[in-house]
Order: C-alpha cells, then structure tokens, then sequence
C-alpha cells in the first residue's frame, strides 16, 4: 500500500501506513524466517529455560550495547534469534509456553556451561518493559525471583536520541520541539486504556513519549513496589561507555555470575544528529530537575549527568 495512507489507534490518532507495511525487502525475509523457525520450536518450549535476568530499560539508554556484552559470557544465553522477545509488554497474550520456546533448552545450556561450573542464565532485552503500566506484575507474576537491570542516562539525551530513533524507523513525521508540545495529548489516558484493557497496544504510548520516559524515579519506583530494591541494578550509561570494565564486574556480581574476561565493548545504534537548540534544551532540564533530584535520593548518589552540568 502506499505510504500516504494512514490508520488510527484506539486513541483516534492517526499514523502513516508505512509504519506497518513498507519494511525493506530484507526485513520482511528475516521476519519471516524468524517467523518460521520459532514456530518449529514452539512444542519445545516445556523443555526451554526462563530468563534469570532481563535488562528492562530504558529505551535508548545502552541497553543493545549491555546485552551484546553479556551475551558473550559462556553461562549467559539470550533469547532465540533477537534478544527483545517484548513478551510482557505487547505480547503477554501468546502465552507463558510461547514465551519459553524463544529461549535456548535447557539441557544444551547446561552442557554449554559447564566450562564455566554454575548453572546457565537466560535473558532478554526488552526496553518498553520498564515504561510499560503492567510489565511488572507480569515479569512478577511468570519469572518469581527474576533479577533486574536498568540502564540509565541524561534524560535530555535520552529523549533527543529516542526522536531520531522513531524518526529513522518511520514511527515519527514531527519535528522534535512539535513532538515535545504533542506529548501531553498523545499519552493523554493511555497509560490507563492498557491497565484496563490488557489487549490494548498504544502506538504512542509506546512510540512518543519522549518527555516521559525520561522521568526515571516513577519507574524505579514502581519497580521496587514489586520486585524490592536487592533485585534491581541500575547502571550509568555515560560511565559504562566510558569505563565499561567495572560496570560489568558490578553487573556481574548482582547475578551471582563468575569473571571470565572481558568481551569487547561496542556502543549500538548510535546516531549522529544535529545540536539540540538551547531553548528546548534548557526548557527539559527544568522539567526534569525535581525527577532528577528524586532520582539521586533513590540511587544513594548523583547520576553523571548532573555530576557534568
């Protein structure tokens, strides 16, 4: 179909219909083939592991670069073909079993690991967990005693990059600053039509909300409601880029794993984009100083970004 078409979501928003159905060529061969093979694997999924640990966000904050590390270690194992499965987020409706047949079996994990002499650990990198209004209590819920990283940067950043992002995959038309004045009546109740109807996907709930995500203590907060502040680890992404070998031994020890050497550490999805304008910049350090000051009283210390400003 062609790309000036559009569709609307259950908000009444409307979006181009290239978003679904112009993908290049190559994607749709890969999707299709992924397609394929974890249909094989679905009678599989009973003797499939379950994460031990899931890196839930934030979006646009390392998480890709995190994963890649850790999937290097010989007792860490991602999950089949991608590492974000989005199960507990825009897929909860598959099913537990669905879920587990994207994960290695168990036994060849054990065999895999056992070099390494502790048990194997699956994982998944999913995002939009850490945002989404009922991920929690279905991570809860499914994976009893799962184990929690959180990937955080200078939310200024962050929602600069998380507009690029959605412009570069086509999901955005707006320019930055119209994005930011359009965010307050995108997410207006949507956050609560996906508490009340668990079957409801929000396009912008999950695609524009710039400004929001970046406020990081209403998450961590929610987050340690469920889980309890001993099952959560929150990394710095400005100090894992830059000093990346004691992050990860941090990380490592808060899995219970063992040190094997370091894998080499790559920065993901990068993208050069023009200078943000003084006057947006400014304007979203306001907004975020109160949830920034909420947030190094729930760290115990200052995150990098306001170390730097």
């Amino acid at each position: 179909m062609g790309g000036d078409l559009a569709v609307s979501d259950r908000s009444g928003e409307h979006r181009p219909r290239y978003v679904r159905d112009q993908r290049p060529l190559s994607y749709s061969a890969k999707h299709g083939t992924r397609s394929l093979l974890l249909a094989a694997r679905a009678p599989l999924g009973c003797v499939a592991m379950l994460p031990g640990f899931l890196i839930v966000g934030a979006q646009r904050c390392g998480t890709v670069s995190m994963a890649h590390a850790l999937n290097q270690h010989p007792a860490v194992f991602s999950a089949f073909l991608r590492e974000e499965v989005h199960y507990f987020d825009l897929g909860y409706h598959h099913g537990l079993g669905w879920y587990r047949s994207r994960f290695p079996l168990r036994l060849h994990a054990r065999l895999t690991a056992q070099k390494v002499g502790v048990p194997p650990m699956a994982f998944e990198s999913s995002p939009y967990y850490v945002f989404h209004p009922l991920a929690a209590e279905r991570i809860s819920q499914d994976l009893p005693g799962v184990k929690l990283i959180v990937l955080l940067r200078d939310p200024v950043e962050r929602a600069y990059s998380a507009h690029a992002h959605e412009t570069f995959l086509g999901y955005e038309t707006e320019p930055f600053e119209r994005a930011l004045e359009l965010e307050p009546t995108r997410l207006k109740g949507e956050a609560e039509r996906i508490v009340a109807d668990p079957m409801y996907s929000s396009f912008s709930h999950q695609h524009h909300a710039y400004r929001t995500r970046g406020q990081y203590i209403e998450q961590l907060e929610r987050l340690e409601l469920v889980f309890g502040r001993e099952r959560i680890h929150v990394v710095d992404s400005m100090t894992f880029f830059e000093n990346p070998e004691p992050v990860y031994d941090a990380v490592l020890e808060f899995l219970g794993l063992p040190h094997r050497g370091y894998p080499p550490f790559k920065r993901h999805n990068s993208r050069k984009r023009a200078p943000m304008p003084d006057k947006v910049r400014a304007a979203l350090e306001e907004h975020y100083h109160p949830h920034d000051e909420r947030l190094a009283n729930w760290l115990g210390r200052e995150p990098s970004w306001r170390l730097s400003s």
